[in-house]
């Protein structure tokens, strides 16, 4: 098993749709599994079935980039997210 590598933290999140945005440290593709930890409960797994930069939809997204992608639990702002 390889270590995980933060490759972003968790900016806002929209509560009523559930998208966390993630400010990107490092590359993320769609397919890629990322790592969300925070909090004292919140440390889940997920894959990235789609992503989007200003409501366009992206394959993948580079260091540097604010992404929207939805999230199937709660998040909160610092959340730190592996890949």
């Amino acid at each position: 098993m390889t270590k995980e590598k933060q490759i972003g933290e968790v900016i806002h999140f929209f509560s009523n749709i559930k998208v966390a945005v993630i400010k990107l440290s490092a590359p993320l593709l769609v397919g890629d599994t990322i790592h969300i930890v925070g909090g004292e409960d919140t440390d889940f797994e997920q894959p990235v079935k789609s992503m989007q930069v200003d409501h366009e939809k992206i394959g993948k997204a580079k260091k540097g980039n604010e992404v929207g992608i939805k999230v199937k639990k709660k998040v909160r702002e610092g959340y730190k997210v592996f890949k």
